[in-house]
């Protein structure tokens, strides 16, 4: 007896937008208007159905059940695999499958947790990196890429591994079309919010692959070019973290069918081997991000202003990261005068700004100077 899908509320997730885009997948067409709320499709080889406009509908989870049961009979399939592509039918559906777990697709539950995280982080990079692509991101200050994870779903586990599914918003075309096999992507500047977040996604990850592949034959700048694609520092250690749960890593994207694409899908796999080079990729990424309002203590080192300039530069001896660095930054007139004057009087300095490093040399950038005047009063104590 084949399994059928009974939960009402499993069935009244499936939205009408979804009915029709899965409809039209399979070759069914409009014919006419069926009442206020439906249509009537049809299609050579495939029985006449009616599809609702609405989900407010009092029996729409029966009307559900029953376009499902004739869906799984037509295409001859079983109902839980049906209900599965029917789901996604509205959605870019994100599979991220990890391979090398139990038999029975089980994995540990901190392993399995993890996945989840990283899953998650993964399509967070993605969509920091929409708009404007950088190699790492403070991703919780992104309010346009949190305001999207907001809509994304977690989808029900799969067979085959351990596999996490997304369920990604997007929005339905307005007017449908169907592409044919030649057409090309729409610009993806053209694309809503939310589907230009998957595209990012997969251009973002085979860049990855591709860059890794690049570096191991000698091309240090790999990884920088592929920057303008979406990689990033948060990307390449949620995909380290993916690959590091298991022996291998694929990630299946299959697209709405509600915005017709040039393809149905697109697989991107990686191996055990990449997470070493994507972690230190990551590592060398964040190094050269500005370390944002950052204080050093430290001393005045060297100083430095042309004749008839106001601006200078000056050299910093400080800590850093718990070890000692040269730091240097340039300075105004004020801030100049605060540093030589302490420099004449051996007073250390306290400097604020951003953090930077450039090649195996650090900066601060916007720099506010403060002198740190010896305590006299502990001077005169000595005394008496």
């Amino acid at each position: 007896m084949k399994a059928q899908i009974l939960d009402a509320e499993a069935l009244r997730a499936v939205t009408p937008a979804a009915l029709v885009a899965f409809a039209r997948s399979e070759g069914w067409t409009r014919t006419e208007s069926y009442g206020a709320h439906a249509d009537v499709y049809a299609g050579h080889g495939r029985p006449e159905i009616v599809l609702p406009r609405t989900d407010r509908l009092g029996d729409y989870a029966s009307v559900v059940s029953r376009l499902l049961a004739e869906f799984a009979k037509t295409i001859d399939q079983d109902e839980i695999a049906t209900y599965r592509d029917l789901i996604g039918a509205d959605r870019d559906v994100v599979r991220v499958r990890t391979c090398g777990g139990e038999d029975d697709g089980s994995v540990q539950i901190d392993a399995g947790v993890e996945i989840v995280a990283q899953s998650r982080d993964m399509l967070l990079a993605a969509a920091c990196a929409v708009l404007n692509p950088q190699p790492f991101y403070r991703a919780g200050s992104n309010k346009e890429a949190m305001d999207y994870m907001r809509r994304v779903k977690l989808g029900q586990t799969e067979h085959g591994s351990f596999v996490v599914t997304l369920l990604t918003p997007v929005p339905p075309l307005l007017q449908p079309t169907q592409l044919t096999l030649d057409q090309r992507w729409a610009k993806i500047e053209d694309e809503p919010m939310d589907r230009r977040v998957t595209r990012r996604l997969v251009e973002a990850l085979e860049a990855s692959r591709s860059a890794a592949e690049r570096t191991l034959s000698g091309e240090t700048k790999a990884f920088d070019k592929a920057v303008e694609y979406g990689v990033s520092a948060n990307l390449c250690e949620a995909v380290a973290g993916l690959i590091d749960q298991s022996y291998g890593l694929e990630i299946d994207v299959t697209w709405a069918k509600t915005r017709p694409t040039p393809e149905t899908h697109r697989k991107i796999a990686f191996s055990k081997g990449d997470s070493e080079v994507f972690r230190e990729v990551a590592r060398t990424f964040r190094l050269r991000q500005p370390k944002e309002n950052e204080s050093l203590f430290g001393t005045v080192h060297k100083l430095k202003r042309e004749h008839g300039e106001t601006e200078g530069e000056v050299t910093l001896k400080a800590m850093v990261d718990g070890k000692p660095q040269s730091v240097s930054a340039k300075l105004d007139e004020t801030t100049y005068s605060i540093a030589l004057q302490a420099h004449k009087a051996r007073h250390p300095i306290l400097v604020t700004g951003d953090l930077m490093r450039i090649g195996q040399r650090w900066r601060m950038e916007y720099p506010i100077v403060r002198e740190i005047p010896a305590d006299d009063s502990a001077d005169d104590e000595a005394a008496e």
